[in-house]
């Protein structure tokens, strides 16, 4: 019992600083480990990456477009992510066909046509009309101060002659740039064209029309990332987050000699949040629904990546769409805001408002309706589905000088408040990505 005594009286007399420093050595915890966030470095990084000039413009079918898709498999693989059930990588493919039409040489009524007042959609290898066959083309006119609708006549399914009044010049000059690019379809086309002249001849005229098209199938590539759901109960409930990672590729120099159309803005700025959103999403590891990560081919010239990647699921589990679009500069809301297209088709919006209340970001409905954005890029696919599939984006788009420009380049961009649009974007998704939040969905169209 002394030994006891003394014992007790030594410890009592060891000094405080001394006592704890035993307790600590005995009952220390390891430090808890901080909630992922959205990585700055990623963002800049990868939007670095995507619109440097050795990507070219990432133009669809260029080899630009086929290093953009490797470069983000290869960001697929380095988060940790899996291919879609039955493909052995990241790249899912499938085929377009492109008609690239080649001179086209117009007279009416006995007078030639200069070559820069006449383009092409055809999907026939050649072509050769007059007003005397038998069975003459359709006619179409647009006259002075009348709309024109070319829009279902560039995928002809008729062979048609269409005369635009010259002073149609600034629009005719728009679809020359667009028709001379090449046009595509998801199929082989039909054997029938549409010729477009730009003049002023009377109702009745006399025409001879002669030109050939070059044909060719394409290989094209989404880039597709699976993170499986921890909820078995919610595996057929899947959330999708997709950006389209082809622009414009290489095109006619600038008065500076520039001929990169980069997309820094459109849209590389979308697939940016689309790496870093997976990236947050798998150190967090916390994903009840299966969270599929989509970098679309082909939205430039006819959405054809989004169609095909939708036909590979199942419209009804599908439970929402995050399609990202042009977050690279301030909205006209200000800062730390972006606008959702489609608002009011589902309560997609107003959930994602609900999980940002207590922040400084917000979410607003779309303030350009007149430029029906909501079925402009590739979410417009599944929302005709009824999915709630919507487009977050900041660009002021009626006054953006930059679109579609070889101005559109990354020191155009603000960097820090794109970051903070794709760490709203993950904090408003929270709910969705839980499964505690299901969105209603979009009326189908009728």
């Amino acid at each position: 019992m002394k030994h006891l005594f003394l014992a007790g009286c030594l410890l009592a007399a060891l000094p405080l600083a001394a006592q704890t420093n035993v307790k600590i050595k005995t009952k220390a915890k390891a430090p808890a480990a901080a909630a992922p966030q959205v990585s700055a470095a990623t963002v800049a990084r990868v939007e670095q990456t995507l619109a440097a000039d050795d990507m070219q413009g990432r133009g669809t079918g260029q080899p630009g477009g086929l290093r953009a898709a490797r470069f983000l498999a290869g960001e697929f693989a380095r988060i940790g992510l899996r291919p879609l059930p039955g493909l052995s990588s990241f790249e899912q493919t499938f085929t377009v066909y492109k008609s690239q039409p080649g001179p086209v040489a117009a007279v009416l009524n006995g007078q030639p046509v200069a070559a820069s007042q006449v383009i092409m959609a055809s999907g026939a290898p050649a072509l050769s009309w007059t007003s005397e066959d038998a069975q003459p083309v359709a006619i179409v006119r647009v006259a002075a101060g009348e709309k024109a609708r070319l829009g279902p006549l560039l995928h002809p399914t008729a062979n048609t002659l269409v005369v635009v009044d010259t002073t149609h010049a600034k629009e005719f000059a728009q679809l020359a740039n667009y028709l001379r690019q090449g046009t595509m379809s998801p199929g082989p086309p039909p054997p029938f064209a549409t010729v477009v002249v730009l003049a002023n001849v009377p109702e009745k005229f006399t025409y001879r029309i002669s030109a050939s098209t070059a044909l060719r199938p394409l290989e094209l590539r989404n880039v597709v990332g699976l993170l499986p759901g921890h909820d078995p109960r919610r595996s057929r409930e899947n959330v999708v987050f997709s950006g389209h990672y082809d622009h414009l590729g290489i095109v006619k120099p600038s008065a500076a000699g520039d001929s990169i159309a980069n997309g820094a803005d459109d849209d590389a700025s979308g697939t940016t949040a689309v790496v870093a959103l997976a990236e947050y999403f798998k150190q967090k590891n916390d994903n009840a629904r299966p969270l599929f990560f989509v970098a679309f081919a082909a939205e430039e010239v006819g959405g054809f990546g989004s169609q095909y990647f939708s036909k590979q699921l199942d419209p009804q589990q599908v439970v929402a769409m995050f399609n990202i679009e042009m977050i690279g500069k301030e909205a006209k809301f200000g800062p730390k805001t972006a606008f959702i297209t489609g608002y009011e088709k589902s309560d997609f919006g107003s959930l994602l408002r609900e999980n940002l209340k207590g922040t400084e970001f917000r979410f607003e409905p779309d303030p350009y309706p007149d430029q029906n954005l909501f079925y402009r890029s590739d979410n417009a696919t599944l929302a005709r589905l009824g999915v709630p599939a919507h487009t977050i984006s900041t660009d002021q788009i009626p006054t953006d000088k930059l679109y579609h420009s070889v101005g559109d380049e990354v020191g155009s961009l603000d960097v820090n408040n794109m970051t903070a649009v794709v760490s709203a974007i993950a904090r408003s998704a929270r709910g969705i990505v839980a499964g505690t939040q299901t969105p209603t969905r979009v009326a189908l169209e009728k």
